[in-house]
């Protein structure tokens, strides 16, 4: 964990001493200017990481709210770097072509309105970027699952994933979400993991719990835990979606109103801290899943896809990648995961894997788009 941390911060360093360093040498001509940038370039820096030193030490509304805000300075710096990077190849081009403009004009290194136009840029990406990420777009999924139920021939099911609520998205966030879900009718509700970020102030708490037991859904709430929920406290995070009637599935299988089954597993967070995790067929086998019913599986990571397949699961639900979030990350993030976001089949199993609902860290998206996702299952298709 000590290695973890002086790597982030090295990186975490390393990024903002090189936009530091173009800042003093963009503003060497203007003091006035050159101390506006140092100070206030120096508070978004220090904002974040010193808003987490104090929040570990006790919880106060002041530490939450410099968490919050230096948070969007992680996109910001992100970009702020993609773009000093790119002007500074442009100019090492220039310079191995030995143009005139090499040092010259828009490309120096020493001018001000060039280093600001790069500033503006950034703050409007980020702008853009956190529109699209309070304002989710709803998906609709329709899928066919051949087994015979006779208590119903559709379900309608609602996947909500990786709202992250905490220090940086809040009740308010949670508010809006549930308006949206209870507007779509659903029959049951499914959380595919990273609902909860870490533990929060108690009046944060109670809003949080207030707002998930205000979700309609006559089959139930269901969820399995994400490797955030370990993160920030298995048992306190856990215990917010169980007040508010959420039943969170570890490794469990549940059937519902004699129609099918949902079994969640443990994330492979709990793995690394030291936790067995089940296979799917040990699971089906322990709770004695009749696999004639649809079988639905909450897993959080999309890893090993083809398990769910070789079980013979019909549908699994999946979150954790965020699609990306952020561009140019969403472009790894396709390569790393067989399925990094939207729909896929296996054999005979559908598999979906949302971008998520909300964020980790800032409520910013570049490189995806936050969504809810409405599930319209149809049995005994002809």
């Amino acid at each position: 964990m000590f290695i973890f941390l002086m790597i982030v911060l090295l990186i975490y360093g390393s990024i903002n001493g090189y936009i530091f360093w173009r800042g003093l040498q963009a503003f060497s001509a203007l003091k006035a200017a050159r101390l506006i940038f140092v100070l206030g370039f120096s508070l978004l820096v220090l904002a974040f990481p010193l808003g987490r030193i104090i929040n570990g030490q006790f919880r106060h509304h002041l530490s939450e709210r410099l968490t919050a805000f230096g948070s969007y300075h992680l996109a910001l710096m992100l970009y702020l770097l993609l773009l000093l990077l790119f002007k500074d190849i442009l100019r090492l081009v220039a310079h191995l072509f030995r143009l005139k403009i090499a040092e010259a004009g828009f490309l120096s290194v020493r001018n001000p309105a060039s280093f600001l136009a790069i500033a503006i840029a950034s703050l409007f990406i980020i702008f853009v970027g956190h529109l699209n990420a309070i304002n989710p777009r709803l998906k609709v999924l329709e899928l066919k699952i051949s087994k015979n139920v006779l208590v119903t021939t559709e379900l309608k099911a609602v996947l909500i994933s990786d709202i992250h609520l905490g220090i940086i998205n809040r009740s308010e966030r949670l508010e809006s979400l549930v308006r949206k879900i209870n507007q779509l009718e659903p029959d049951v509700v499914f959380f595919a993991g990273d609902i909860v970020d870490e533990a929060v102030s108690r009046e944060e708490e109670e809003k949080m719990v207030g707002w998930l037991k205000q979700i309609k859904a006559p089959l139930g709430l269901y969820a399995c835990p994400g490797n955030h929920e370990y993160y920030g406290g298995f048992s306190k995070n856990i215990s917010y979606l169980e007040k508010a009637g959420v039943k969170v599935l570890l490794d469990k299988a549940v059937k519902v109103d004699e129609a099918f089954y949902v079994i969640g597993r443990k994330d492979w967070a709990a793995v690394r801290a030291g936790e067995k995790r089940m296979s799917l067929k040990e699971i089906i086998e322990k709770d004695g899943v009749d696999l004639n019913l649809p079988v639905i599986v909450l897993d959080h990571q999309p890893l090993n896809l083809e398990e769910a397949e070789k079980t013979g699961v019909d549908l699994q639900l999946s979150g954790h990648t965020h699609a990306g979030q952020l561009f140019p990350l969403n472009l790894i993030n396709k390569l790393v995961y067989e399925k990094n976001w939207g729909y896929l089949k296996k054999g005979h199993t559908h598999i979906y894997v949302s971008s998520g609902s909300g964020t980790w860290g800032p409520a910013v998206r570049t490189g995806s788009r936050s969504e809810i996702v409405l599930l319209k299952l149809f049995f005994n298709p002809e």
